[in-house]
């Protein structure tokens, strides 16, 4: 898995992690009268089943990823700047990010043949995860990763400070979250929720998670360091948007701190991931071709190997 994809992977984890925590908590006193928060549990189940909703409905939509990394120098000067541009679609029930370019530039067709290959495994993997751990009534996502339930949430950490709040034209209820340190964990993965501090974002009307933002109090690990080392103050922020008045997708996610991955990546910088082209399409295990790239300023940069006789890539009919 390449370093920006696997930044990816970590950050958005953390995003998840640090957002499916709501705690019981009563609303403020000077709340207004006339239009009182929801009971807090009530709206964290709600959030809870309405993510595997549109989980489901996710799966009908593919999106351009642009992906780019900043590494920093001891002084927090820019030494090194790498981007990946990517094509997110859903092949055989996996969510799966298909690499087109590496810095700016298209895969070469030896490239992508590797990289059908490598999208081939992953699917693979993550179909054999999904099984093991469903056989052991374990609850997961369309990746076979455990989904932390609701009712554990709770126990790791608290929400204070609720509040209304318009976001992007919608009523969105806000909560402080500050995980609890002297909560007892029963994997690794609990950790990262007892570790967090941040805010998050509720869609009122829809019930789902819109937005969150949190850092690391201190370090942590997960096998012992030998998997992922985090690197205290790593920070992330992870945003979402409305498609088609029916389905939230991910519009951005920013990471910067200092962590390590399997003992090979260290990575200190800045990392930044904005999605855009939005399309509905029913999915196959056939991956679509593409050959956009996005440059640092969010927009398209034109295909230089195309001659203006060159008929437009295949894109997938809505």
């Amino acid at each position: 898995m390449g370093r920006i994809r696997v930044k990816r992977w970590l950050i958005f984890s953390l995003c998840t992690a640090a957002t499916l925590s709501i705690a019981q908590q009563a609303p403020p006193s000077d709340a207004p009268a006339a239009k009182p928060l929801p009971p807090i549990r009530e709206l964290l189940l709600d959030v809870e089943r309405n993510e595997k909703t549109s989980e489901a409905a996710r799966k009908d939509y593919t999106y351009h990823v642009h992906s780019q990394q900043q590494d920093l120098d001891s002084k927090g000067g820019v030494k090194k700047t790498t981007s990946l541009d990517a094509e997110s679609v859903t092949v055989e029930g996996v969510r799966v990010d298909r690499t087109v370019a590496r810095d700016g530039k298209s895969l070469s067709a030896d490239e992508a043949k590797k990289e059908s290959e490598r999208i081939d495994k992953e699917v693979q993997k993550a179909k054999e995860r999904r099984a093991k751990r469903e056989a052991k009534g374990e609850d997961t996502d369309m990746r076979g990763d455990v989904i932390l339930p609701a009712s554990r949430i709770l126990e790791l950490g608290s929400f204070t400070n609720p509040r209304r709040v318009d976001l992007d034209g919608r009523p969105t209820i806000v909560f402080d979250f500050a995980g609890d340190p002297n909560a007892k964990t029963r994997n690794e993965f609990e950790g990262i929720v007892r570790d967090i501090v941040g805010t998050v974002w509720i869609d009122e009307q829809d019930r789902v998670l819109v937005r969150g933002e949190g850092h690391f109090l201190n370090d942590f690990k997960i096998g012992a360091g030998l998997v992922l080392n985090v690197h205290k103050g790593l920070s992330f922020d992870f945003r979402t948007t409305k498609i088609n008045g029916e389905v939230w997708l991910p519009a951005s996610i920013d990471g910067q701190g200092s962590a390590r991955i399997l003992l090979l990546d260290k990575f200190n910088g800045r990392v930044h991931y904005v999605t855009s082209d939005y399309r509905k399409f029913h999915t196959t295990s056939t991956i679509i071709e593409s050959n956009r790239l996005i440059g640092p300023d969010g927009q398209p940069i034109p295909d230089q190997s195309a001659s203006p006789t060159t008929p437009p890539a295949r894109q997938p009919q809505p």
